[in-house]
C-alpha cells in the first residue's frame, strides 16, 4: 500500500515529462480537439449522473 502512496504523488518535473510526451504523440494541433472531446465526456458523465441522481430521489408509486 506504502509503494502505491508514493507512485501517486507527481512532482512538476513528472508533469512537465507527461506534458512532453504528449505533445511529441499527437502534436500541437491535436491537443485541443482531445481537451475539447475529454470536456464533452466530463460535462455527459455529469448530467448522465444527476439525472441518475434524481430518478433515485423520487419515491417509487405502488401499484404501476
Amino acid at each position: 500500500m506504502t509503494s502505491f502512496i508514493v507512485l501517486s504523488m507527481i512532482g512538476g518535473s513528472e508533469w512537465l515529462l507527461i506534458l512532453v510526451v504528449v505533445v511529441l504523440l499527437f502534436g500541437g494541433k491535436k491537443i485541443p480537439e482531445l481537451m475539447k472531446g475529454l470536456g464533452e465526456g466530463i460535462r455527459e458523465f455529469k448530467k448522465a449522473s444527476k439525472v441518475e441522481e434524481e430518478k433515485s430521489d423520487k419515491p417509487l408509486t405502488e401499484g404501476k
